[in-house]
């Protein structure tokens, strides 16, 4: 199951997604590009650069392409198997209103506003998740993914998989589907990652490995390099 916990405190989040509004309104989306849409960044010295060090490159889709994950496990001979899509890498968008009512209705006491750190700001990385296999299975990007500026790479803090988890709150009290918390093949869902990257800066790649978490006892798991910018 998913290493995350129950949201610190659904009204924190809250506010804490409104802080999102700061940093500028700007988005990764489709190949055409929609309006705002991040303009291309300058060219990486290598097309591995996003990759961690020695992992197995699967793929190079790019924002709407869906990619296939299989993930096998040590004890078992089971295979869990997800294609999933980033649909939306965004910089500055809040939570919608009805989510942002869920979450400060989730709790009685508020707690002290999360913001990021210094010099850092938010993204949201949105993806749909689709259960592939033969069996229930989850999966989340919270210990799977880093959102990279050329070869750097930013994986989510636990602070921010807490701000992800109330997308996933809000959507599982309305009855969809939850990846992270398990999902019927045949089932899809939303899954959101939450990251901080340098303010000013925008994100080139996202690493999404094939595994529950990026680095087992088996090493470096492979993974998907999604391009988050145009490519000539």
């Amino acid at each position: 199951m998913s290493s995350r916990g129950s949201t610190f405190a659904a009204f924190g989040t809250a506010a804490a997604l409104l802080t999102l509004t700061s940093c500028s309104s700007a988005t990764t989306g489709t190949a055409s590009g929609p309006p705002g849409a991040v303009p291309a960044a300058a060219a990486t010295s290598s097309p591995d650069a996003g990759a961690p060090p020695g992992a197995e490159i699967l793929g190079r889709p790019g924002v709407g392409e869906p990619f296939k994950l299989t993930i096998g496990y040590t004890d078992t001979p089971k295979l869990d198997e997800f294609e999933v899509t980033v649909d939306e890498v965004r910089c500055g968008e809040p939570l919608g209103p009805k989510v942002l009512a869920h979450a400060a209705d989730s709790v009685t006491v508020p707690s002290p506003t999360p913001t990021p750190e210094d010099g850092k700001q938010f993204w949201v990385v949105t993806m749909e998740v689709l259960n592939t296999g033969k069996g229930e299975a989850d999966w989340s990007a919270d210990g799977a993914s880093t959102l990279n500026v050329d070869d750097t790479a930013y994986s989510p803090t636990q602070s921010d998989n807490d701000l992800a988890k109330a997308y996933e709150e809000y959507r599982s009290d309305q009855g969809e589907a939850d990846p992270s918390s398990g999902i019927n093949p045949g089932s899809k869902g939303p899954e959101h990652g939450i990251f901080q990257i340098p303010a000013g800066d925008r994100p080139t790649t996202l690493w999404v490995a094939s595994a529950h978490l990026l680095e087992t006892i088996n090493g470096v798991e492979p993974g998907y390099l999604v391009q988050l910018t145009p490519t000539d």
